[in-house]
């Protein structure tokens, strides 16, 4: 190959890959663009509805009287006191979830006898919504952060058992065969075949028990009357301060969403390069 078709054959790949980096910002730009018109949208139509009179201010605030809630919150550091409580539950809660569920989700993809009974118990648990468990929480433990902790890991070890199975048993049977030829038996199978073969699966879920969790704490704190989003939302009712309500609504949006895009989308983009998957 001579030299000149070398440099014709950089010159297409880099041609290629300047096309594909302007399809990705012009993409990006109008999925950005999609979004900003829709909430845009949304704000005007509930400014219209608030306008309108239909209902009381004490029922459907303007949306400039919830953007001064969310700036006096803010200003006073109430607002933010009250994330900082819930997320420190909140890690404490999953973090437990997390230790406990995957090793279990990993022995149950193996070993069918558990699968067969602790199996089928997870899957009738999950079922059950998170906010049932307090009444036994605060028989147990009190109306206390242990029962909140209790409830929020209640809330999500059953949806990353289940999807940690799931992910165990859809590892292809030759990888487990070759790995007990190649000497990867026993914990060395788990950690070294079956956990990473098993990451999509674990990541996924990560992700439902984070979800889970969030919702659980907030159903908590709804009940526990001490720092938090939750009770926050509760004085915002007591107080008949709907700004503040749907304020606080908003914040635990967003703090979901940022979770959800920046943790574990980042997570679900390396993941999918390391597996040589499209991220879409």
């Amino acid at each position: 190959m001579s030299e000149r078709s070398i440099i014709q054959d950089r010159e297409r790949v880099e041609a290629l890959l300047r096309k594909r980096v302007r399809e990705r910002r012009s993409e990006l730009l109008r999925k950005s663009g999609a979004r900003a018109a829709f909430f845009v949208l949304l704000i005007l139509v509930w400014q219209g509805l608030a306008a309108a009179g239909l209902w009381s201010e004490l029922l459907f605030p303007h949306p400039r009287q919830v953007l001064d809630s969310l700036v006096v919150t803010f200003g006073d550091g109430s607002m933010p006191l009250a994330m900082l409580a819930s997320i420190r539950r909140l890690a404490i809660g999953y973090s437990l979830s997390l230790l406990i569920g995957i090793p279990l989700g990993l022995l149950l993809g193996r070993i069918k006898l558990l699968d067969n009974t602790l199996g089928t118990m997870a899957l009738g648990l999950q079922a059950l919504p998170s906010i049932c468990w307090m009444p036994l929480a605060v028989l147990w433990f009190g109306l206390s952060e242990v029962s909140m902790q209790f409830v929020v890991v209640m809330g999500a070890v059953m949806a990353i058992i289940l999807a940690v199975r799931d992910g165990v048993k859809n590892i292809p049977r030759l990888y487990i065969r070759a790995s007990r030829v190649l000497g990867a038996t026993g914990w060395k199978g788990y950690l070294y075949v079956i956990l990473p073969a098993s990451m999509p699966a674990l990541l996924t879920g990560a992700r439902l028990g984070w979800s889970f969790a969030w919702r659980a704490l907030m159903a908590a704190e709804l009940i526990y009357v001490g720092s938090g989003l939750g009770s926050t939302l509760m004085m915002g009712r007591e107080l008949h301060d709907m700004p503040l309500v749907i304020a606080t609504m908003i914040v635990i949006v967003v703090i979901g969403l940022l979770a959800d895009r920046l943790l574990f989308g980042t997570l679900e983009k390396r993941l999918h390069r390391r597996w040589g998957v499209s991220g879409g």
